[in-house]
């Protein structure tokens, strides 16, 4: 976290902070972690995009509109998730917290796997970092480290905040992350289920320990992985095998374990996005992804959802626009 995040500003104690009428913009990417091999470590930002208005009001207290994904379901009031982001920021800075009114417009899937709580708790960061402009700055580290703070790991909210392919890490001194390019032939498809699946149930089903060869088999394929996202897509059904997670959580998602089965039989690099229960396949062109599609639909007993979707390579952005003067 940057010395402004640490020990408090002097600017702080003159600053009356946002003033009435400043408002952010900001758009955050999905993401999807563990790419298969790499639990908790691996994490890759998707072209599709939560947005987030957030204006300073006169009238007291928090006030939230959702739109799309999750409207009439997820709180409007002090609970929400992305207010309790924004909260936890201005606390960390030292900053008295506004009033607000926000204006969520949200279309990335609750539930499924896609970094959805990682991107509230993100736009939540980077709208306190808009408002905050000029009053109080805080670096790239600054940001992970509240992230993850709010997250309880970083695998999500890294490429959330600084988008393409990222490698986190924990250290004594807080979170770690390392940005890097994909190669422009990896094209990812999502394939979604109206199946929700709660992260804290799949993370209970992981074992408190995995055998030797286990470890040594995600190890090598985790750093194959790498070398084939930025590097060899052709590696990538080889690259993309895992013994750590996946198969211990197939029980609670059996449909989306019979159809990476039938994925990577047929030679698609499938995978379970984050905790699942999307699937995630990194097809090595951008023709694989209807082949791979056209599986899933013709072998699924349920509805699943298809979503071709670029690498978002940026992240997440914030505008901020000047108090409204009329």
């Amino acid at each position: 976290m940057s010395a402004a995040a640490e020990g408090g500003p002097a600017s702080a104690a003159v600053s009356a902070g946002p003033r009435v009428g400043t408002s952010v913009t900001v758009r955050v990417p999905a993401t999807t972690a563990n790419l298969g091999p790499g639990f908790d470590t691996l994490g890759l930002a998707l072209a599709l995009y939560d947005e987030l208005t957030v204006t300073v009001r006169s009238e007291p207290g928090v006030f939230v509109d959702v739109h799309g994904v999750g409207a009439g379901e997820v709180p409007t009031d002090e609970s929400n998730l992305v207010v309790r982001a924004i909260a936890h920021t201005f606390a960390a800075l030292g900053q008295e917290m506004p009033n607000l009114h926000l204006e969520a417009h949200n279309v990335i899937p609750h539930g499924r796997g896609l970094g959805s709580s990682g991107a509230a708790i993100v736009s939540g960061i980077m709208a306190a970092k808009g408002l905050l402009e000029g009053i109080v700055e805080i670096d790239s580290l600054g940001l992970l480290a509240l992230a993850t703070e709010l997250e309880g790991h970083p695998d999500n909210v890294a490429p959330a905040l600084f988008g393409g392919l990222t490698i986190a890490w924990v250290t004594p001194e807080g979170p770690q992350s390392k940005k890097l390019i994909v190669h422009r032939g990896v094209s990812p498809l999502v394939l979604v289920p109206h199946e929700t699946m709660s992260t804290a149930l799949a993370r209970s089903l992981q074992p408190e320990s995995v055998p030797h060869a286990d470890a040594i088999f995600n190890v090598s394929r985790s750093t194959l992985l790498i070398a084939a996202l930025i590097q060899s897509p052709e590696l990538l059904l080889a690259a993309t095998e895992d013994k750590l997670h996946q198969s211990y959580r197939a029980s609670a998602m059996p449909e989306t374990d019979r159809l990476i089965r039938a994925l990577r039989a047929e030679g698609f690099p499938a995978v379970v996005s984050g905790a699942g229960p999307s699937i995630l396949v990194l097809c090595s062109d951008p023709g694989q992804r209807q082949a791979a599609a056209d599986l899933v639909a013709a072998k699924a007993a349920t509805p699943w959802e298809s979503l071709v979707l670029a690498v978002d390579f940026k992240g997440a952005t914030v505008v901020v626009h000047p108090e409204n003067q009329n």
